[in-house]
């Protein structure tokens, strides 16, 4: 199993733009966009919480989710 951000699709149910979210939470915006693309190699604790606290996210499972490998 492998675990995917949801990030693209959260984004896209709030019509709110990378930029946006990078404003909001103080990321880099490489650390944005490797997230929205799950490109990212490794997850930290705090980026997440930056963007579930920008996005009044309360329950993982609406950003986070773990899929079976390809």
């Amino acid at each position: 199993m492998e675990m995917r951000v949801k990030l693209k699709e959260v984004l896209e149910e709030l019509n709110m733009t990378q930029g946006e979210l990078v404003k909001m939470t103080g990321l880099r915006q490489a650390v944005v966009s490797e997230l929205v693309h799950n490109q990212r190699m490794s997850l930290k604790k705090e980026h997440i919480t930056k963007i579930c606290e920008a996005l009044n996210i309360k329950r993982i499972e609406d950003i986070l989710e773990l899929v079976e490998d390809r």
